[in-house]
């Protein structure tokens, strides 16, 4: 717990830690370098600071700064900065169901104004699963306690009856849970439980324990967190590679020449990681499109008891009104955004970096950036058919934003050492639903630094060098959520915007 003078905190206490000879084959450097301030960088710099092995350890967080308020992490434009992320256990994979169901515990404390979820950080509004393609017949059994091992090339209907069966497994344990889960087999179900007029998929199921945050503000409380905790070096400043010697990294060299040396550094950059070190294969920054409609007092009147309608089929999803504002969005394969580096990635034996690399495009370092109309379009129809409000159909946008997820080809994180370099460890691949893991996911990745990787997560967090020609060239997320089109470029879509309004 934070000391009596500090914020109280609704994260899980830290684990008792015996000694490092005892409990773990890996010693506590004397110091940790930590690049990134997002959910993976912050919360493991809160796990670490909170255990009694890393009590002498020196914890430095460096990161792109708020440029209006240098001592505010992270960046507006990091992807863990936003109005809103859906928060559900529902997921094809039992590992990352139960995860995301330990998480939700603490999304749902809101006794006391410092608890996670409280003044208004989590809503549990209820999320609607659907898909499209051919409904199950009634009666279809599932097998509860799914744990996928090959998700690749799933659909979103094979990711929709996964995580059905995941949740009534959960649910058998859970009476809370079981009684407020109910399959929506046909269009007028789903249409019935989404409330709105409105309907989306030919079969699914509602979630009534799940719902969405305010990722803005759940931030600001963890930072605030990690600041009281009185231990942990925030530097302002952009890190422009990493500093190694012979095959041990060092430290990290930032744009203004300064050079920050430790003896462990965590890279957790996000979408930005693969400017720093070569992720050929394993992980790509991706470009995601997010609309905003401005509504008025009657229609948030109207749609304030709609859950989160997610369609896995198309990736468009809707998070129910707040504050007057309507969240649309797409979780697609996403654009890539190839960008010549002056300096380039850490290299490795096994791969060679592409000439470019994808990197993350904002209004942060472009004010006049737009999401190109392909995108717009998609969040249109998507509005069309999930809110069909007469007064929305033509109501423009009242601002759109990229954001960029690091994706992996299976949707699994990255959480491992570098197997090449010495100093080196990895947090990245986030591949767009991270976020609702951010009160348990510091502890875990703390594990593993630690030498204690979760059972359930080896073999999914390892480093994996690709296994062929065709991997290394391609990065496409597989794992049955994502809309859209692969492999569109944002320049390109930009250019064909910029056309069309000419």
């Amino acid at each position: 717990m934070a000391t009596p003078s500090a914020p109280s905190s609704s994260l899980p206490p830290p684990k008792p830690q015996q000694s490092s000879s005892a409990s773990s084959p890996l010693s506590p450097p004397p110091s940790i370098l930590i690049i990134g301030s997002g959910v993976f960088g912050l919360t493991t710099a809160y796990a670490l600071s909170r255990r009694h092995d890393f009590a002498n350890t020196t914890i430095t967080v460096v990161d792109r700064a708020d440029p209006s308020n240098p001592d505010v992490f992270p960046a507006p434009d990091a992807a863990s900065v936003d109005t809103s992320r859906i928060i559900r256990a529902d997921y094809p994979d039992a590992a990352y169901a139960a995860l995301a169901a330990e998480a939700q515990l603490q999304w749902r404390q809101q006794t006391h104004p410092d608890d996670l979820g409280s003044e208004g950080r989590y809503s549990e509004s209820g999320l609607l699963v659907v898909a499209d393609g051919p409904a199950p017949p009634p009666g279809t059994p599932v097998v509860p306690g799914t744990s996928v091992i090959d998700k690749s090339k799933l659909t979103g209907m094979d990711y929709a009856r996964f995580s059905w069966a995941n949740v009534l497994s959960l649910a058998s344990s859970d009476p809370e849970l079981a009684a407020r889960i109910k399959e929506c087999p046909n269009t007028d179900a789903i249409k019935a439980a989404l409330g709105t007029g409105g309907s989306s998929g030919s079969w699914g199921y509602i979630n009534g324990l799940s719902g969405w945050a305010n990722a803005g503000a759940s931030m600001a409380w963890l930072y605030k967190r990690v600041r009281a905790e009185g231990r942990i070096n925030f530097v302002a400043g952009e890190v422009t590679n990493l500093e190694v010697s012979g095959n041990t990294v060092t430290g990290a060299r930032l744009s203004d020449g300064r050079v920050l040396s430790a003896d462990l550094v965590m890279v957790s950059a996000g979408a930005w990681t693969g400017r720093l070190v070569d992720l050929t294969g394993q992980a790509i920054a991706t470009g995601q499109v997010l609309g905003y409609i401005d509504l008025t007092p009657e229609e948030e009147a109207q749609l304030a008891h709609m859950p989160v309608i997610l369609n896995l089929s198309t990736g468009l999803f809707v998070i129910p009104p707040k504050n007057g504002v309507l969240k649309v969005a797409r979780h697609a394969y996403g654009y890539l955004n190839p960008t010549t580096l002056s300096v380039p990635p850490l290299t490795s034996s096994v791969t060679t970096p592409a000439a470019a690399v994808s990197l993350p495009l904002t209004a942060l370092t472009d004010p006049t950036l737009q999401i190109p109309t392909e995108g717009a379009d998609d969040l249109r129809r998507a509005l069309h058919e999930m809110v069909p409000l007469p007064s929305l159909r033509d109501r423009p946008f009242s601002k759109t934003r990229i954001c960029w997820y690091s994706d992996t080809p299976t949707a699994d994180f990255i959480v491992d050492y570098h197997p090449e370099y010495k100093g080196l460890f990895v947090a990245t691949g986030d591949s767009g639903h991270a976020f609702k893991f951010l009160p348990v996911i510091g502890e875990k990745i703390a594990d593993v630094i630690a030498g204690q990787c979760p059972p359930e997560f080896v073999g999914k967090w390892n480093w994996n060098y690709p296994a062929s020609d065709a991997a290394i060239k391609t990065v496409i997320t597989e794992d049955g959520s994502r809309g859209g089109v692969p492999g569109l470029i944002l320049s390109t879509e930009l250019e064909r915007t910029s056309s069309a309004l000419n």
